[in-house]
């Protein structure tokens, strides 16, 4: 029997991808261009962490890719003790290297499935996941790593999320959609809107925000922000 997710990508295939992507995302302000505002968010993230980040603090990145928000944090608050998650080792490999070069505490990777983590509790100020969550499938696995982060963190430790969203009007997700597919062809013409949107279709299952809140709350989080949010794209924060 098919499951809802049975046409989807493996995670084998999508580490794969990533292997073969490390020099673009290693470009801190234009490696993500198909990420509306990628530069925008980096910059809010690192500027929320720094309110309450304590200098010389520890840092989880979840899908750290090249390392980009780890470095951008890093540029404001300094030297900070980073974990780094990622399926691909290239990346992990790369972002390892930038991150050491900038000079942060110290270095941890581990390569794999953030859905099998094991990380000690309250171990971290703040946990980064930067498009890495669409990549999880059913409710019970977004309950599972809300869980998870939430006994990671310190008390008052925050969750940054960045990521594609849905819209649950119909109407009004396909309206996004459309005006994302715009700002693709904009960028590369109509072979790069589709190409980026064959890579969604395969790999990816955004839910929405309401979705996301909802299972934050649940998982214990004391209160959320949204720090972003432009079409498909959202950037939000939650307290422990």
């Amino acid at each position: 029997m098919k499951t809802a997710f049975a046409n989807k990508s493996t995670v084998d295939e999508i580490r794969r991808r990533f292997d073969g992507d490390v020099e673009r995302f290693s470009r801190l302000e234009s490696g993500q261009q198909a990420t509306i505002d990628a530069p925008l968010v980096l910059d809010l993230v690192s500027a929320a962490a720094r309110t309450h980040v304590p200098a010389g603090g520890t840092m989880l990145d979840l899908g750290c890719g090249a390392g980009n928000f780890t470095l951008r944090v890093m540029q404001a608050i300094g030297p900070l003790e980073c974990h780094l998650v990622d399926l691909s080792r290239p990346m992990l490999d790369r972002a390892a290297q930038r991150v050491s070069e900038a000079g942060a505490r110290s270095v941890r990777v581990y390569q794999g499935d953030l859905r099998q983590l094991s990380l000690p509790e309250e171990e971290f100020d703040l946990v980064v996941a930067g498009a890495v969550l669409h990549h999880l499938r059913s409710e019970s696995e977004w309950d599972e790593v809300f869980g998870k982060v939430w006994k990671w963190l310190k008390p008052g430790g925050r969750f940054y999320v960045a990521d594609l969203v849905t819209f649950a009007d119909p109407e009004v997700d396909g309206l996004m959609w459309k005006r994302y597919g715009d700002y693709l062809e904009g960028l590369g013409g109509p072979g790069y809107r589709e190409t980026v949107f064959r890579y969604i279709d395969r790999e990816d299952t955004p839910r929405s925000l309401p979705f996301q809140i909802a299972g934050l709350q649940k998982a214990g989080f004391q209160a959320y922000d949204i720090l972003h949010r432009n079409s498909v794209f959202a950037c939000y924060f939650a307290r422990k």
